[in-house]
C-alpha cells in the first residue's frame, strides 16, 4: 500500500527534512511540496492525494484556514513548531500532530496510522480474521484487536469498547458484540459488562480488578468466572 502525499511549509530547510522523511518511506509517493496553502489548493484540483503534510502556521493562509476551504479533505497530519494547536488541530479530524523537529520514529508511527486508517476506508484489514472486531465509532471504521479489548459496557442501545488506548462507543447490543467475540477470552461478568479475561489483576465476590479499575461481578456468574480463569492458566 502506497499513499500519494504532498507537503505544504512555507519554511524551504522544513519541507526539505519532510522530504527526506518520505522519500525514506516506503509507503509514501512524494507527489509535490509547496511553500503556501493557496499553491495547494489550486493543485488538489490536478493531484489524486491521500495525505497532507501541512504546516500550520503560514503568510496568507493558515493550515487550519486551508483546510476550511476544502470540501473534501486528504488525511492530514499536522506539522508545528507549537505545541499549543494540538487540540484544534484533532478538531480538524487530523491523522496526527508532529511536532518540529520531526524525528524519524515518531514521523513513522504517524505515517502508520495513516496507512491504517487508509486501508479501513478501502476495507483491506491487516492480521488474521480470528483476531479482530470491525466497529463503527464517531462515523469511522475502527480495527479493534481482541487482545487490546478490556472491557465491553452496555449503555442502552449503544455498547462502549475499552481498550488500553481509547475507548469506542458503538450502535450494538451486548448480545450483538458477543456473538463477535472468542468465547475462551471474554466472559460476561454482568448484565452490563464483559471483561478480556487476560487483562483481570484479581477479583472478589462482587467485584473484577483491571488495573486501577473496578468492574461490577454478578453474585452467580463468580463460579463461571473462577472456571474461565483456571482454564486460562492451563
Amino acid at each position: 500500500m502506497t499513499l500519494n502525499c504532498i507537503i505544504v511549509d512555507d519554511s524551504k530547510i522544513q519541507r526539505l527534512s519532510i522530504v527526506k522523511l518520505v522519500e525514506n518511506h516506503t509507503s509514501l509517493n512524494l507527489i509535490a511540496e509547496f511553500n503556501s496553502a493557496l499553491e495547494c489548493r489550486d493543485a488538489l484540483k490536478t493531484y489524486s492525494v491521500d495525505l497532507i503534510f501541512l504546516d500550520i502556521e503560514m503568510p496568507n493562509l493558515s493550515g487550519f484556514e486551508f483546510l476550511d476551504t476544502l470540501s473534501k479533505k486528504p488525511q492530514i497530519i499536522f506539522i508545528t513548531g507549537k505545541t499549543e494547536y494540538a487540540f484544534k488541530a484533532f478538531n480538524y479530524d487530523a491523522t496526527d500532530y508532529l511536532h518540529k523537529p520531526i524525528k524519524r520514529e515518531r514521523f513513522n508511527a504517524a505515517v502508520e496510522k495513516a496507512i491504517k486508517h487508509h486501508n479501513l476506508k478501502l476495507g483491506v484489514y491487516d492480521g488474521d480474521d480470528d483476531e479482530y472486531l470491525i466497529i463503527k465509532s464517531d462515523s469511522k471504521k475502527h480495527q479493534v484487536y481482541f487482545k487490546d479489548i478490556k472491557w465491553l459496557k452496555a449503555l442502552g442501545d449503544y455498547v462502549q469498547i475499552i481498550t488500553d488506548e481509547n475507548t469506542y462507543t458503538v450502535l450494538s447490543t451486548m448480545k450483538s458484540l458477543e456473538t463477535e467475540l472468542p468465547n475462551d477470552q471474554f466472559l460476561r461478568i454482568h448484565k452490563s459488562y464483559t471483561v478480556n479475561l487476560a487483562k483481570i489483576d484479581r477479583f472478589s465476590s462482587s467485584k473484577v480488578e483491571v488495573g486501577k479499575f473496578e468492574i461490577p461481578l454478578s453474585r452467580n456468574k463468580k463460579k463461571y468466572l473462577a472456571e474461565a480463569l483456571e482454564l486460562d492458566k492451563n
